[in-house]
């Protein structure tokens, strides 16, 4: 893209003067910490590209000369100069971010797009009942849940100064601060720069999952319990506004995590993480409840003397000073008049024997919550309504949410594991082999009759029978929502689910009545496994074991569907089309059985791994298939973008409740026609052929892969517990999605985003017409979110930057290359047709701007990084000075772009 293709504004006035004064602040430290002379390398690189971008060929020239051979120490300097200055530009971007949310907050007659208070509105406009309102949102439920999929580039020391700084940035937008205290928070900022310049990019070891659980619980901790209230005091205030009447909510919000449960090709999940990570939620979390008891305690000094309380209240003082004199004989006399002091104080004592397990401890968070509403009870009864009942209510709200487990762990294992465990304690020779129907009737009356294991357990299924046996402690101590999904990857069968519900059973996980109390969830990943989901969900509810099971989870199916591997092994038009059949099949399928169907959205990061804006993909999807219900993954670098302050977290947990309710609720949306679909099919079909005839069928393609991009760099990051490949078999069937993604990325390419469109929808104009086409884009959420997000990709691509990596390549490569350029020049051609424009992203000029002010400073870490590469690999890829400055130019070129993968 082009800088001169770009509008650039100026109404963002305090963004431009954060960018400069920050730029300012970078180039002093690198002055100070670098030398003069590696301030003005950088400076000499930066305006060479610059110049080049505006075409400038001597200053492209240039460019290359300046970085080509460079010691590795000054590679990896410049390097880090260049990602310290996309740092703060990102940073001041978050900051303006904040400021714009704050500013239409203010603004009562024009709410944002996406907002609560837009889609109250609108419903109200729309038609819908307060009554209709609330009956729905008594189900409705949203809930993202944090994996620890290695994509976060930057470790977490780092991401806790760039939050500091950001909290500092706010800070100097008061109009109260004297000169000294602004120039006191200039400094603070300095010093964070300064000391991450001087902190280790990349950790030393290869984070453990107790590492992936810090980083996770620092955001449900210090972000997410914080603002929960504030979220339901939002909906609440609307709707009072809206409606005339303000209910009070709780269970609007639940959070799930895979830290310390996904244990799907990671040895380094067992059972032994999963019972870690749930007594450290619970630790942290109780200790958080204590906390807000202490400041309740300050606060609610009302005196009897002065007002009265409820004789509820009453009992409770009684009850629990029975059950804890010592802890009442010590309350100080001159609070003994203090009533609530004193049962806030006993409630603290009763707090602290949970924490130490002992019996006198709660039983669960329901009985904690029934306490605290004892208390705002009497409140409201005795003028207590501004006196600390909103204090109150605000730690129901949260003890409401995060119960005594914080976030539910899923478990997540290979279906094929729990297949070789049943195998080998039935004693049946040959079982991976048997046919999937033969393995289902063996399965099913096993479960019918309550057989035993016929073999004492191997090792290997030992540790399956232990991940229930923990499930079901864990369970007894935290709760049932402390683990309530066991989700089955590369599910194929019915006879995956009854594996596991197999197991379960020989576990000893059986409630009273004999039934397993967790949901088992088949996970749909592949093109495969999409289009036959609704075959596997026909066994499982035409079985009446099955559905005994069902009935005893509230008649409740949980389906999860994989964006990455459908999207990796057929391209993404044909992944994505085949997620939206697989919905409508499975919606109307559950309807006819009477279970009500919850699907879980496995979606990453990138728009090729099923990412982009979460309101708008809620949107596209089909008619029934959110109902109340959403529950979608949230990973690597793009928790820290949604959730990285209370400011935007709250912005993303309001887009994508606010989509959710007016998908289950809105009258608005538009039904496809028919020669919609029958368009969809046809693009589907070309673009996925193209896909595989590219990336599958061709023999050339993976060592091309492994060429042109920096695969071989990616798989020796440590950023994650989780191995890059499943196996050691190499081959791009067997490369996780997430790395596959971040090469491409990389070298600017992008090519999952968007390989085989361009062909799909030349010929689907030839077919049908370019008139169908953009009525569809204009009127079918579905389709027009495809092309957006699609466009967004081709905008942060670049072929003449991922040109330059053919540097090594060889001349079939070259030849590769220009099939995949080709194919490029064609779909940027016919979106900007389709959508009667001249260049892509002109309906989004800040996207379209911030991707060209970015691009000048990438690309100096491109060739830097194309250099290293042909150094590295025709030494063998030995030298660790080298890999070591490729770590910098990967984790530099992620912070431009802004996803990995």
């Amino acid at each position: 893209m082009n800088r001169e293709a770009v509008n650039f504004s100026d109404t963002d006035t305090a963004l431009r003067e954060d960018v400069h004064w920050l730029g300012v602040v970078v180039g002093d430290m690198l002055r100070e910490q670098g030398g003069e002379k590696l301030f003005r390398l950088v400076e000499s690189v930066r305006t060479a590209a610059i110049a080049g971008r505006d075409g400038d060929s001597e200053a492209a020239t240039r460019l290359c000369n300046y970085v080509r051979d460079l010691p590795s120490f000054e590679a990896r300097e410049l390097t880090r100069a260049f990602s310290s200055y996309f740092q703060v530009v990102n940073l001041a971007e978050r900051v303006h971010r904040i400021r714009r949310l704050r500013a239409a907050a203010c603004d009562d007659h024009n709410p944002l797009d996406g907002s609560v208070r837009r889609c109250i509105a609108e419903l109200s406009e729309q038609g819908i009942t307060l009554d209709d309102l609330l009956t729905s949102l008594q189900t409705t439920v949203l809930e993202p849940v944090f994996t620890a999929h290695p994509t976060e580039a930057t470790r977490r020391t780092l991401i806790l100064k760039w939050q500091r700084v950001i909290r500092y940035l706010l800070q100097l937008d008061a109009v109260q601060l004297t000169p000294t205290e602004a120039r006191r928070v200039k400094q603070k900022i300095c010093t964070e720069i300064t000391s991450a310049w001087q902190t280790e990019e990349y950790p030393a070891a290869r984070l453990t999952v107790a590492s992936e659980r810090d980083h996770v619980m620092f955001y449900l901790l210090d972000v997410l319990y914080r603002l929960v209230p504030d979220f339901n005091e939002e909906i609440e205030c609307t709707i009072g506004n809206v409606y005339g009447r303000r209910p009070e909510f709780s269970g609007l919000l639940r959070f799930g995590s895979w830290v310390g449960g996904d244990m799907d090709g990671n040895p380094n999940v067992t059972p032994e993480t999963l019972r870690d990570s749930l007594e450290d939620h619970q630790k942290q979390l109780l200790r958080r409840y204590r906390s807000d008891l202490q400041s309740l305690y300050k606060l609610l000094s009302q005196s009897s003397s002065r007002v009265s309380v409820s004789d509820d209240l009453q009992t409770l003082i009684r009850n629990y000073a029975a059950e804890f004199p010592a802890v009442a004989e010590c309350i100080p006399h001159r609070h003994r008049n203090m009533p609530y002091r004193q049962v806030l104080r006993l409630i603290g004592a009763k707090l602290n024997a949970t924490m130490r397990s002992e019996r006198a401890g709660y039983t669960g968070s329901d009985a904690l919550a029934a306490d605290l509403e004892t208390i705002l009870r009497s409140l409201r009864a005795n003028r207590g309504n501004t006196a600390g009942a909103v204090e109150v209510h605000r730690l129901t709200v949260r003890v409401r949410t995060f119960g005594f487990h914080l976030a539910s762990i899923d478990v997540r294992q290979h279906a094929k594991v729990f297949q070789q465990a049943t195998g080998q304690l039935l004693g049946e020779a040959g079982w991976l082999n048997r046919p999937s129907q033969q393995r289902a009737d063996r399965l099913r009356k096993a479960i019918e009759f309550g057989e035993r294991p016929a073999l004492d357990p191997d090792p290997d299924s030992a540790q399956v029978l232990d991940i229930f046996r923990v499930i079901a402690e864990c369970q007894k101590k935290h709760g049932a929502e402390a683990v309530q999904h066991c989700i089955l990857s590369m599910t194929a069968g019915a006879d995956d689910i009854f594996a596991g519900l197999l197991l379960a059973r020989w576990a000893g996980l059986q409630d009273g009545s004999g039934h397993v109390p967790l949901d088992f969830v088949p996970l749909f990943e592949t093109l495969e496994d999409l289009n036959n989901a609704d075959a596997v969900m026909q066994s499982l509810y035409a079985d009446e074991a099955y559905r005994k099971q069902l009935e005893v989870r509230g008649d409740c199916q949980l389906v999860m569907l994989g964006y990455s591997d459908s999207s990796k092994g057929a391209g993404l038009a044909a992944s994505r089309w085949a997620l939206y059949r697989a919905q409508s099949r499975l919606v109307a399928q559950a309807s006819e059985y009477g279970v009500k169907l919850h699907l879980f959205h496995g979606r990453g990061g990138t728009v090729s791994r099923g990412g982009g804006k979460t309101g708008r993909a809620i949107g596209a999807m089909p008619r029934g298939s959110v109902n109340g219900y959403f529950r979608v993954t949230e990973q690597g670098e793009i928790i820290d973008s949604r959730y990285g302050s209370t400011e935007i977290a709250l912005r993303s947990l309001e887009q994508a409740f606010s989509a959710t309710l007016m998908a289950t609720l809105g009258t608005a949306k538009s039904e496809p026609t028919a020669s919609w679909l029958t368009l969809m099919d046809d693009i589907a079909q070309v673009a996925g052929t193209e896909w595989r005839v590219l990336v599958y069928d061709n023999p050339l393609f993976y060592n091309f892969f492994r060429t042109v991009t920096p695969i071989d760099v990616i798989e020796r990051l440590r950023i994650g517990s989780r191995p890059a490949s499943r196996s050691k078999e190499s081959g791009i069937a067997n490369l996780r999605s997430i790395p596959w993604v971040f090469a491409w990325m990389q070298n600017r390419l992008l090519l999952p985003g968007w390989y085989g469109l361009g062909t799909a929808l030349e010929r689907a104009c030839e077919k049908f017409g370019d008139a169908l086409l953009r009525e569809a884009i204009s009127n079918w959420q579905f389709f027009g979110n495809l092309i957006a997000d699609v466009e967004m990709v081709l905008a942060k691509s670049d072929l003449d930057i991922a040109a330059q990596y053919l540097e090594l390549a060889s001349k079939e490569d070259r030849a590769l290359f220009e099939v995949i350029r080709a194919e490029q020049k064609r779909l940027i051609r016919l979106i900007c047709q389709l959508k009667g424009t001249d260049r892509l992203l002109q309906e989004d000029p800040v996207l379209a701007r911030a991707i060209v002010l970015r691009n000048p400073y990438v690309d100096p870490m491109n060739m830097m990084q194309i250099d290293l590469l042909k150094r590295w690999r025709k030494g063998g890829r030995e030298d660790d000075e080298l890999l070591h400055a490729l770590f910098s130019t990967v984790k530099g070129i992620a912070h431009g772009m802004q996803n990995t993968g």
